[in-house]
This record gives structure tokens, C-alpha cells and sequence, in this order.
């Protein structure tokens, strides 16, 4: 397959043949949502009623077509409807679609797929369907092997939607009065909200472990079998860490003689130019969490540990009724072999220093844009008031998202942090389209809002 399959038919994107969300998409959603509650902030905020995709693009029922700037909330790491996933995943479903968790061709040769793509020394692995059951059984595995029960996590991390998963995040009060015994939670380094800082202004890394000593003596029983963590976060609005954070926590694990479960359910399989994120820092996990791109789009998700923890898999009832089925592996064994054949690790390597150069242009233009951010095909611009009190201006989040969305834009709002996560398969060209619409938007919203510097 040529790496240049999703230009087939593109033409001029973005195209608006209406203003948005046009009356098919307003009527559509409308019938919609008199049945189905809870939608995400994305379709609150712009609702739009889709009918395809292909390749970086997405149309909806009136006959836009956008830009995505989304990957689906990074799913589709590599296009819309790409021909060999899905036609894998067509020829899955017409030979065998369920047996349980028995052994088939397809998922003997992901599992040594896997293993081989990924940094040695992760050699156990059981496939799922959800990142909040990846995330469920980590924590069981991570029990097992440590004979320990305790939990660490951190503030704005986000881990799954149930359970354990729950308690290893923000909690409110409709998830119960309290998270789970035995779970706690920790400040996280953000290098542009730091909590402690060295003389010169920089953050203070190892002031956030002398914390994590602390808070292991005085509100623990010191039975931590592993610290969860998004090694970047996403629901909070794209939050790196500091370069030095990650190579320190694995040392601080590894004398603690604690568990490092790596949650890279949002960020593997290509997102920031390697398959792990982790493999940045030249780090290795001892427990990961694998999701969302790793079948593009199919619900296949995945918990691999290093090889000395694998017979903890024994221990905990491992298996799942949709985990591992044919048309999941067919479709995650695709995916690895698109990012492989395509070259698509080095694409997105690529599109990171074009979006960094953009991005720092972006920051300089715009008064309100307090922070930017990029690894990979993943980014984050952080839009505040003020740039010496960093207040967070979520008034603004909100109409550069609908502005640009009205554009042809379709992307990930987060309060005052725009996100952004384009398929890895992109070029410069359709990129610099979709950041000039970004970058459009916030002169407009600046403008609207009374700042100097934006555009009418």
C-alpha cells in the first residue's frame, strides 16, 4: 500500500458547503439526543453529525468535509478507513468473529508482533477492548506480582471510567463518596505551572520525589505496589513532563521496589513518534497499557509487562468475553504493519519539528496563548488571561474550538488547553492548512475579547 493512499480523492480541504453544523446535522442531532445523554464536550460545544471518513478527513451529513485534527480523540492514528486495516478486519468477520480466548493464526502472530516492536525486556501480554479494562487488569496484575495493594497516581492523570480506574483519578460525587482504599494521589511536574522551583525559575524535579518519600511514610502503610501515570497527560490538556522526570521516577521505582504501570492507552502506537512514548526517555515500564491506535479504530486494547511479572497473567482471571477476537487482532496486526511499511514513526518525527516551527510562531503572535506544546502528532496550547499570572482562560478555549470547528477543523477542545492529535500518516501541506485555521481563530477570539494583537 502506497503511503500516499489518503490523497485519493482529497481535493480542497478544508470545504464548507454550509455554515456549520448545517440542518442535517442540527435535525440529525436533535432526534439523537432526546434518546442518548452524556455526550463529550466536543459534541456540546459543536455538534455536527459525521457520515464518513477517509484518510485526515471527515464529512458530515450537509456535505463539509474537515480537516481532522482529532484522530477520533486519538484513535485513528493512522486515517480514516485505511484499505489494509480494513480490509483485514472485513476478512476477520467473515471467517471467524469469537472463540473466546482459544489460540488463532492471527493472534499468534500479533502477540510475536508486539513483543518485537516493542523495548525488550516486555515479553507478557493479554489483549482487552476497553483502555478502562487494560487499566483494571493492570492494577490486578500489579497486585499480584508485588503482593502489595497500595496504589499511586496523579493529579489530572486519567485512567478509565470504572472501578480502580476511577480511583486513580479526579474523583466527584456521583463516583461514590471516596476512592478506593489504598489508593492516593500526588502532585504531577508541569514544567509551566511547577509547584516548586530551583533559584533560577526552573522546575524542581527532585523536590516532587522528596514529596513522594513524605507522602509514602505519612499516608501510606507502605505497601505501594505501583505509581499509574500517563507518561503525557490528555484529558487534563496535553501535560508533559519535564525531560528528566521520567528517567528519575524509573531509578526512584526501582529503589522503592515499586511497580511502574505506564498508561499509554492515548499516547502508544506511533502518537509521538515512537510505538511507547516511554521509549523518549530511554525508560521501560514494568507494566504498559496499550489502546485506542493500537487497532485504529477497533476496539482492541492490550496490558504487557516485562517477562519476569507475566505468570501474574495466572492469578487474575485474565481473560475477557471480546478481548483478543480475530477481528481485533486482525485489525492491531494491521496497524503495526502500516506504521512499519509506511515508515509512519518517522513521518510523525517530521511533523513535530513542522509543528514546533509553527507553534512557537503561534505563541509569539498571540497574547493569549500562555504555553505550547509537541511531541510527535500530539500538542497542546494553553490559553490564559494573562501571561504572568497564567490564569486559564476557558472563555477563549471555547470559541477558538468553535471557531476553527466552523472553519473545517475538527479537533479536541479542554477547557483552556486547546489539544490536538492529526493522524501520523499526514503531510506539511495539509498540516500548515489546519494550523492556519488555528491560528485564524485565535486572532478572531482575541479580537472578540478585546486583546491587542488580534485579528478582526
Amino acid at each position: 500500500m502506497s503511503a500516499s493512499w489518503w490523497k485519493k480523492g482529497l481535493g480542497d480541504v478544508p470545504r464548507m458547503v454550509c455554515a456549520a453544523p448545517g440542518p442535517k446535522s442540527q435535525e440529525l442531532h436533535a432526534r439523537a439526543a432526546k434518546i442518548m445523554k452524556g455526550y463529550s464536550s466536543q459534541v456540546k460545544l459543536f455538534p455536527v453529525c459525521f457520515k464518513e471518513g477517509f484518510g485526515v478527513t471527515l464529512t458530515d451529513v450537509d456535505g463539509n468535509k474537515y480537516i481532522d485534527f482529532s484522530s477520533g480523540i486519538y484513535v485513528t492514528t493512522l486515517g480514516h478507513c485505511h484499505p489494509k486495516i480494513s480490509e483485514a478486519v472485513a476478512q476477520a468477520a467473515k471467517t471467524l468473529m469469537n472463540c473466546h480466548d482459544f489460540t488463532t493464526p492471527v493472534k499468534t502472530t500479533l502477540l510475536e508482533k508486539l513483543v518485537d516492536i516493542l523495548p525488550r525486556g516486555l515479553g507478557g501480554v493479554q489483549l482487552y477492548d476497553s483502555g478502562t479494562t487494560a487499566v483494571e487488569a493492570a492494577v490486578r496484575i500489579a497486585r499480584a506480582a508485588s503482593g502489595k495493594s497500595e496504589f499511586l497516581s496523579c493529579f489530572r492523570d486519567f485512567h478509565g471510567k470504572s472501578g480502580h480506574a476511577v480511583s486513580l483519578a479526579r474523583m466527584n460525587k456521583t463516583n461514590g463518596s471516596g476512592r478506593t482504599q489504598g489508593f492516593y494521589m500526588l502532585p504531577r511536574p508541569d514544567p509551566y505551572r511547577p509547584l516548586w522551583t530551583l533559584p533560577n525559575g526552573a522546575i524542581d524535579t527532585d523536590a516532587y520525589f522528596r514529596f513522594y518519600d513524605e507522602f509514602i511514610l505519612e499516608a501510606t502503610t507502605n505497601q505501594v505496589a505501583a505509581i499509574v501515570l500517563e507518561p503525557i497527560q490528555g484529558w487534563a490538556g496535553s501535560i508533559f513532563p519535564p525531560e528528566d522526570f521520567f528517567p528519575k521516577l524509573r531509578k526512584w521505582c526501582d529503589a522503592k521496589k515499586i511497580l511502574w504501570v505506564d498508561d499509554e492507552v492515548l499516547t502508544c502506537m506511533g502518537r509521538t513518534g515512537k510505538f511507547l512514548c516511554a521509549e523518549h526517555w530511554g525508560v521501560t515500564p514494568d507494566i504498559v497499557t496499550l489502546g485506542k491506535g493500537f487497532g485504529n479504530g477497533f476496539p482492541v486494547t492490550a496490558v504487557v509487562c516485562r517477562e519476569e511479572l507475566k505468570e501474574s497473567f495466572e492469578k487474575i482471571s485474565a481473560s475477557t468475553s471480546y478481548g483478543g477476537n480475530p477481528m481485533a487482532c486482525a485489525a492491531a496486526l494491521a496497524s503495526i504493519e502500516v506504521i512499519l511499511e509506511e515508515k509512519l514513526l518517522e513521518n510523525a518525527a517530521m511533523l513535530e519539528k513542522f509543528f514546533l516551527k509553527r507553534l512557537a510562531k503561534m505563541k509569539a503572535a498571540h497574547p493569549i496563548v500562555g504555553d505550547v506544546r509537541c511531541k510527535g502528532c500530539l500538542m497542546g496550547v494553553e490559553l490564559v488571561k494573562d501571561r504572568a499570572t497564567k490564569e486559564p482562560f476557558d472563555e477563549a478555549g471555547k470559541l477558538v474550538y468553535q471557531k476553527a470547528f466552523a472553519k473545517g477543523l475538527a479537533w479536541i477542545p479542554a477547557g483552556h488547553i486547546l489539544r490536538m492529535s492529526p493522524p501520523i500518516i499526514m503531510d506539511e501541506k495539509i498540516a500548515g492548512k489546519a494550523m492556519d485555521i488555528i491560528d485564524e481563530a485565535i486572532g478572531e477570539t482575541e479580537a472578540e475579547l478585546g486583546f491587542k494583537g488580534g485579528r478582526s
